[in-house]
């Protein structure tokens, strides 16, 4: 069957290596999304193994749209008695980009009524309608002149991997975290090190890459065990096969932060994950402490204006400049900052650089290879 893993702007192609790696076929990078192929075995082994996805869609239909007619009876048309009955909930939600429609608020609506009214014609009881604990979720895409309705086998968005027992203050998605390691080249029996941490969602992240932990093993519940064809001992097979593959890993990895909350929110999190034994979390200042380990790989996701309202942002990119230059030889660098123009202190050349969107602020990742004052590739 065709599925869609939806994911955050520019980890599209990582996404498709994973998926690639996770046994998928018929893998294409999309915008915001990778398309693939795959039984429900598949289905099941990426929401739980996935740590690139956001979500995963099974589309149902598709078909053209000049207008709210055309919606509803492509709607309505759908055998929706294969994937509800009356005694299951629903909710709909949408992603509306077409003149033909000026909020998508409208096109849900729309094709809510359009599944009531299908089992008003087989003279059933229709499904209760449930926004925050449906049974089923039907995603509404309208791209121009084109619909495609899909049901979405996540529901509570991948991100949320269950292990988090706080945030902090503008905690970072942990795709969008896993998506950094990722794009960073990080090998995972290296160490790896984040010098301004918070909730220390990077480290948590890499620690579960390290002991090839699947980022699912601490959700209580994805949207497909729910759907009418749930089967319950081929999602036990694929939790069984993730826990076969996990590994105990030597790796180091450090996490630090100025701030002494941070720091315990941090170590609260790197338990709930199991990861004690992999990680450390230590209170101290990135410009005044030495480097974890002699090289490594270092990721920092630094303060910025849009986040946090800092007033001086030139001077201390300036400062993260010079620390790296004079104590950070032997590692690969990477900041991710929204803010450019302060990135731009830190008057290093990137040798790699990335366009990602954390939330909807547009943010630059950039990669520096630190050797001894001069600069070579990553």
């Amino acid at each position: 069957m065709k599925l869609l893993a939806k994911t955050h702007y520019g980890l599209e192609e990582v996404l498709a290596e994973e998926l690639n790696g996770l046994g998928a076929a018929g893998v294409i990078a999309l915008n915001r999304a990778v398309a693939f192929e795959g039984s429900k075995l598949m289905l099941y082994t990426v929401n739980y193994r996935s740590r690139l996805a956001l979500s995963v869609l099974m589309p149902v239909a598709s078909f053209g749209v000049a207008g709210q007619k055309d919606l509803y009876n492509g709607a309505v048309a759908v055998d929706w008695d294969h994937y509800l009955d009356p005694r299951m909930s629903f909710a709909v939600t949408a992603v509306v980009n077409s003149k033909h429609f000026a909020h998508s608020g409208y096109a849900g609506l729309v094709v809510k009524d359009a599944i009531a009214d299908f089992f008003r014609r087989l003279n059933l009881d229709r499904p209760s309608v449930d926004v925050r604990e449906p049974d089923l979720l039907v995603n509404v895409h309208i791209s121009n002149d084109r619909v495609t309705l899909s049901l979405d086998s996540s529901v509570v968005p991948l991100y949320k991997r269950g292990y988090r027992q706080g945030g902090g203050e503008a905690p970072l998605s942990e795709v969008l975290a896993a998506g950094m390691i990722a794009l960073s080249g990080w090998k995972a029996d290296t160490p790896l090190a984040d010098g301004m941490c918070g909730s220390g969602t990077i480290v948590a992240e890499a620690g579960l890459m390290a002991g090839n932990i699947a980022p699912g093993k601490f959700r209580k519940s994805f949207g497909f065990m729910r759907w009418k064809d749930y089967d319950a001992a081929l999602f036990r097979s694929v939790k069984f096969d993730a826990e076969k593959r996990e590994r105990k890993s030597p790796v180091k990895l450090s996490g630090s932060d100025i701030s002494s909350e941070a720091c315990a929110i941090a170590l609260r999190n790197i338990k709930a994950a199991g990861l004690e034994g992999m990680a450390e979390i230590e209170e101290k200042d990135f410009f005044a402490s030495p480097p974890p380990a002699e090289e490594g790989t270092l990721i920092i996701n630094p303060p910025y204006g849009h986040r946090l309202g800092s007033p001086d942002m030139a001077e201390f990119y300036g400062k993260i400049g010079t620390t790296l230059k004079h104590r950070y030889e032997g590692y690969r660098a990477w900041i991710l900052s929204g803010d450019t123009a302060a990135l731009k202190q830190v008057a290093l050349k990137p040798s790699r650089k990335y366009t990602l969107l954390n939330g909807d602020i547009e943010c630059r990742y950039q990669g520096y290879e630190l050797y001894g004052g001069s600069r070579k590739r990553v």
